[in-house]
């Protein structure tokens, strides 16, 4: 890796609760193709003053994570169609002080259904209604799906994103029987909640296909249990390597093949 200097690019990530997996993945893979980038994670209680600093200082790009996905929209210059679709961002480039935002999340889960070959007639119960919600749901609808629940326990939130794509929302767990569940809450997250199962035994069982958005770890309760069980899983670490490599293709303007994606993203849960 090329030593600091003062041509060294930087980007950076901006969350409420900063991790190393972003940290890690890019920087891995700015050593591996010996690019002249530095990744470092922040979190900050002034978003505005974040984005100026990005304008300001010419900071290449940006991870933008919860709390601050809807935030940081009229903050931008633009917003890509991924963006504008769901007016969620998790992803700024800055060129020459002007930025412009996307939404890798639902590149990357548009991306998993199609590598996993869902099939658009399945029935789809979603849990969760933030922003990575609004990216499962828009990528589910744009790829064909048309019976779609969302289970949220905020009803304003739930019923308003349900309402926006024409699914159905529901405020209490609805009966098993969906084929493919999808987790899009912290629980399994680690932490507080880092044993707690997204959905009952008897979701599970019904299912044929199991996604759950959790990124660390890769083996939430949900998955472990989905395993077990024979279903078919897609896990939150492959959706964060999927929209990880797409920001850095964004910030260094080069395309990755898949097997550097799958050792950045090894690289990026090592201890």
């Amino acid at each position: 890796m090329p030593i600091l200097n003062k041509d060294t690019t930087l980007c950076i990530s901006l969350a409420g609760r900063p991790s190393n997996l972003g940290t890690r993945f890019h920087n891995f893979l700015y050593a591996e193709l010996g690019i002249d980038f530095i990744y470092k994670a922040f979190t900050t209680d002034d978003i505005e003053g974040a984005v100026r600093g990005i304008r300001a200082l010419g900071i290449r790009g940006a991870s933008i994570s919860m709390p601050f996905k809807e935030a940081v929209i009229p903050l931008v210059d633009e917003l890509e169609p991924s963006a504008a679709a769901i007016q969620s961002v998790n992803t700024i480039v800055n060129t020459n002080g002007r930025l412009v935002a996307a939404n890798t999340d639902y590149e990357a889960i548009a991306e998993l259904i199609v590598a996993n070959d869902l099939d658009p007639s399945a029935s789809v119960l979603v849990r969760g209604s933030g922003g990575m919600a609004k990216a499962v749901v828009a990528a589910f609808r744009d790829a064909g799906f048309a019976d779609v629940i969302v289970w949220a326990r905020n009803g304003a939130a739930g019923q308003a994103l349900a309402a926006q794509y024409g699914f159905g929302w529901r405020d209490s767990e609805p009966h098993s029987g969906a084929e493919i569940i999808v987790n899009v809450t912290p629980l399994g997250m680690i932490g507080d909640a880092a044993e707690v199962l997204s959905f009952s035994p008897s979701h599970i069982a019904a299912a044929k296909v199991v996604f759950d958005v959790v990124a660390f770890p890769a083996e939430t309760p949900l998955i472990r249990a989905a395993r077990a069980a024979g279903k078919s899983v897609i896990s939150g670490a492959e959706v964060h390597a999927q929209q990880a490599a797409r920001q850095f293709e964004r910030y260094t303007g080069v395309t990755i093949t898949a097997d550097l994606v799958a050792r950045a993203a090894a690289y990026s849960r090592a201890n």
